[in-house]
């Protein structure tokens, strides 16, 4: 008798795990044993519910998914990577706010998997940008910000003295008390080519985002818009690249600064 494809597809975790092994294409029995760490004996009875429900299909030693398979993998893995970005460190995201996050990048949120939430000591709270930004040599640094570093002039100078180029955008009310209490300080980081200042012309419901060409990193703030010195740390190609992605939505909704 079938199944519910739901049951199918969520109620064993070794049915889940071969679908998502055969989504890029057939592959073996002694790959799919090694893989879930399973043994055959185990592994066989959910291979049969799957072909039982033609969700894959047997040529020889080697499965593959049927076309309805594909159907239904091409749709449950965006789902499972969203849950697996979520679930790692769903304390956080909970209770912290999230919708400045524009929505199709928050549809593609599984993008900053495998990320690290960092609860850094008060004595390193200050230096997060020239920790990050200079240890590895990065091109350019990318950062939106709510939120003025006590030691800003030495990181700014430091970044431009390596050679890297720095697109800074603040928010509004960032820009008003850069103008009164800092305005020679950017006057003279803004005669170097390097240094690309802007101004966020809407409300910023977050503390910062910064990411180079190794690293982002993402300070929420808290629900009740409470200051938490936890952030995101994010490595990787996609989680680097959504993070582009949302630096230009916030872009396209800044003016260039020129002079103070």
């Amino acid at each position: 008798m079938t199944k519910a494809l739901l049951d199918v597809i969520f109620a064993s975790g070794k049915r889940k795990g071969v679908l998502q092994l055969l989504k890029d294409g057939p592959q073996e029995m002694e790959y799919l044993l090694k893989s879930l760490d399973t043994t055959r004996q185990a592994l066989l009875p959910q291979i049969r519910t799957l072909e039982d429900h033609y969700l894959i299909d047997q040529h020889k030693d080697a499965y593959q998914l049927t076309i309805i398979g594909k159907l239904l993998v091409d749709k449950m893995t965006p789902f499972l990577e969203t849950i697996e970005v979520l679930d790692a460190n769903i304390d956080y995201w909970g209770t912290h706010n999230i919708d400045f996050i524009p929505p199709h990048l928050l549809k593609e949120i599984k993008e900053i998997k495998n990320c690290e939430i960092i609860n850094p000591p008060l004595t390193d709270l200050y230096s997060l940008h020239k920790s990050f930004h200079l240890n590895q040599k990065t091109e350019s640094t990318y950062t939106v910000t709510n939120f003025l570093y006590p030691d800003y002039c030495t990181i700014f100078t430091d970044l431009i003295d390596n050679g890297i180029t720095v697109n800074y955008i603040v928010s509004k009310e960032l820009f008003d008390k850069i103008k009164i209490e800092h305005c020679n300080n950017f006057q003279s980081f803004m005669k170097s080519k390097l240094f690309n200042f802007f101004s966020y012309n809407k409300k910023m419901n977050f503390l910062f985002f910064t990411f180079d060409d190794f690293h982002i990193v993402i300070s929420l703030l808290k629900k009740d818009g409470d200051f938490d010195s936890k952030f995101i740390l994010c490595s990787t190609q996609d989680a680097l690249n959504w993070g582009k992605e949302m630096f230009d939505y916030y872009l396209n909704d800044s003016v260039q600064i020129t002079q103070i």
